[in-house]
């Protein structure tokens, strides 16, 4: 025994001395290494791929996580797995009546060193009956959410309706049933206090959402800070190129809600049918190994728009941000394309008896 263990030390010996090679200064260099050429670089340009300039010059994620019917009790759970995984932008709305718990949830990762604030990109929204008070609403909502200060806030819709108290976001409906909308506040009165919050430092980004495009020609007009971001929805079944293409022509950048075609929440609020059952999702999600909401966030993110999934499932969180590892072909994107149905998944007309999108 004692002979074989000295043949197996030999053996390793010189197993080392075929690994390098002595220099003529008597060192030994390792004969094989890794090359770091372009490695900097190359990661520099990852991240660059994971977050889009704005055009107030600050940075937004290009994946992000929306909370929108994200239950209170699972809000703080949710939130600091999403951190973990490696989400740090977060879509929340007045109307969405969670921002006191995400509000806690964030305060708790700040505090226990999960995440620094200034790694965060935090967006909450206006409230339709907030048009005439837009300063008290946002001060209300950073109250709720625990912040000094927002990286977007956006005009929810392009509507003001009647006022029924600084963040109680009811849809105030008229006798007739119908959304009992304010004439006497203009949109322009609206964006003008929404560049006050920029320059009392509540806000270092404004946006518009469900704006269509003559509205945001109309922001362009008459703003002094333009919108930064336009929040619409946007999915394969619904894919709105020409806004699209308005919008990033104008320095807008798009931010898709409902990027998953609202799957099973607006199946079960609107009764709407989801593109992630479609045969060429399913086709696609085979050829790149990958699920059928990987490849429609994935042509989202090619699009060059900002997407904000939702889901209250670990795996699911997990995998709608494993989309960096793999890219759809021109090909594929086109046959996406050919998928539009230019259908409209978010129907608010149910809950206000109005079509504003008509």
């Amino acid at each position: 025994m004692g002979a074989n263990i000295g043949k197996s030390k030999d053996g390793e010996l010189e197993a080392k001395k075929k690994m390098a090679t002595t220099l003529n200064s008597g060192f030994t260099m390792p004969i094989i290494g890794l090359g770091v050429w372009r490695m900097e670089s190359q990661q520099l340009e990852a991240k660059k791929k994971m977050a889009i300039t704005l055009n107030s010059g600050f940075k937004m994620p290009i994946i992000g996580l929306g909370v929108w019917r994200m239950e209170s009790q699972q809000v703080k759970d949710l939130i600091h797995n999403s951190i973990k995984i490696g989400y740090r932008h977060f879509d929340c709305a007045a109307d969405y009546k969670n921002e006191a718990e995400v509000g806690v949830a964030l305060k708790e990762a700040f505090t226990s060193g999960l995440v620094k604030r200034e790694d965060l990109f935090i967006t909450t929204k206006l409230w339709n009956s907030d048009h005439g008070h837009v300063i008290e609403a946002c001060k209300d909502s950073l109250k709720k959410l625990q912040l000094d200060y927002l990286d977007l806030y956006l005009v929810h819709f392009p509507v003001a309706t009647r006022h029924t108290g600084v963040g109680t976001t009811d849809s105030a409906l008229g006798e007739d049933g119908v959304l009992d909308i304010d004439t006497t506040i203009s949109l322009e009165t609206t964006w003008r206090a929404m560049e006050d919050l920029v320059s009392m430092g509540l806000v270092r980004s404004i946006g518009i959402s469900n704006y269509d495009i003559f509205l945001t020609r109309d922001c362009l007009a008459y703003s002094k800070i333009k919108p930064a971001v336009n929040q619409i929805e946007t999915h394969p079944y619904f894919q709105r190129d020409s806004l699209i293409k308005f919008c990033q022509k104008h320095g807008v950048c798009v931010t898709a809600h409902t990027p998953l075609g609202g799957a099973a929440a607006n199946t079960e609020w609107f009764g709407t049918v989801s593109c992630l059952d479609d045969q060429v999702l399913k086709g696609l999600a085979e050829k790149y190994k990958k699920s059928t909401a990987q490849i429609a966030l994935r042509w989202g993110i090619q699009r060059n728009t900002v997407v904000i999934p939702k889901s209250s499932k670990l795996e699911r969180l997990k995998e709608n941000f494993q989309v960096f590892d793999f890219e759809l072909s021109k090909e594929d994107m086109e046959l996406i394309r050919s998928m539009d149905k230019k259908y409209r998944t978010n129907q608010p007309a149910r809950f206000w008896g109005i079509d504003l999108f008509a």
